[in-house]
């Protein structure tokens, strides 16, 4: 398997996972999104607020533009459903140029200067490190929604996208949606 198709791939589970997530999510209480509880992104909205707002940071970084203002530093002040919405457009975004790089473009070259680190590596380095991102915080989610009542969490493992999901007919969802 080559690097184009391995990473094509992880964006296409990014979308599912996420959009997989968010649909689940839609069917629970609102109030469920913001319950507190003891984490690193303290309620479901936070959590789903933080790993887009990230996702739109790689984005700009692997385009080489600059971000919008992190709502790490500029308080979110939309709805959850826009916030949960915006993610799943995000990761669609973020999809669609991961699919129109070749494989020798996945190898460019993308500088990073933030508070925490600052370098350059390969943008597919970057790539799977957003995907890898957002799986972490999706797990969060899921455990935030345990606390607050929600037991029936649907599955977005990477290999359950790989071995079981009819991802023709999900991209075909997307384009109906």
């Amino acid at each position: 398997m080559s690097l184009k198709k391995l990473i094509s791939n992880f964006a296409s589970y990014n979308v599912w996972a996420n959009t997989t997530l968010v649909t689940w999510l839609k069917t629970k209480p609102a109030t469920s999104w913001d319950k507190e509880v003891a984490s690193s992104f303290s309620s479901i909205t936070k959590t789903i607020v933080h790993i887009w707002d990230t996702e739109r940071f790689w984005n700009c970084v692997l385009k080489q533009i600059p971000p919008p203002p992190s709502f790490r530093f500029v308080e979110y002040t939309g709805t959850p459903i826009e916030a949960m919405d915006a993610l799943v457009a995000q990761s669609i975004e973020i999809e669609e140029y991961v699919n129109s790089l070749s494989e020798e473009e996945l190898a460019d070259l993308r500088f990073l200067d933030t508070p925490w680190v600052k370098g350059e590596l390969p943008q597919y380095e970057f790539i799977q490190h957003v995907f890898t991102h957002s799986t972490y915080h999706r797990g969060q989610v899921v455990t935030i929604g345990r606390h607050a009542g929600l037991e029936d969490a649907p599955m977005t493992d990477y290999n359950f996208f790989n071995m079981a999901v009819d991802k023709l007919a999900f991209k075909n969802e997307l384009k109906v949606a």
